[in-house]
């Protein structure tokens, strides 16, 4: 049996303020709870350390990650990953990791993950982010996050 799946090609480019309505529907869609406001996904995206990147299929905003350049000890971080929900599981996720990596050009990248969040942590680990600490009760909901780092 063939089955073929019907998968858009998706184009990843920057992203800006000009951005943040389309990607505050699409956080809260993939986050939920977690999205930031708009507000909040403005004023990120006018920081002066800010890497914002978007994955576009078809016209329509499939993917979203926000970075940050390296901070005063060479850290730069991954603040926001989000895929749509109908296109997870395409590789959108990691090419836009991947590409925010890139982007960075920080000797080390960090991130926080819920500990429930199993499927990111898996996309982490491939990307080679492993574990360093336990950030308790992290998220709104008391929930413990984990702190992962790659270095390059």
């Amino acid at each position: 049996m063939h089955v073929t799946l019907d998968i858009p090609a998706f184009e990843i480019e920057r992203a800006g303020w000009r951005d943040v309505w389309a990607i505050w529907r699409l956080a809260r869609l993939a986050l939920g709870y977690d999205a930031c406001d708009p507000i909040t996904l403005l004023m990120m995206s006018l920081a002066p350390r800010a890497c914002w990147l978007k994955a576009a299929a078809d016209d329509t905003l499939v993917g979203f990650v926000a970075g940050e350049k390296s901070d005063h000890q060479g850290h730069a971080w991954i603040a926001m990953l989000a895929v749509h929900p109908h296109y997870q599981g395409r590789g959108i996720g990691t090419a836009l990791l991947l590409a925010a990596e890139h982007a960075l050009q920080a000797p080390c990248v960090r991130l926080t993950v819920r500990l429930s969040n199993a499927r990111a942590i898996a996309l982490y680990h491939r990307c080679g982010y492993r574990w360093i600490d336990t950030y308790r009760c992290y998220y709104h909901d008391g929930e413990d996050g984990l702190l992962m780092e790659k270095r390059m």
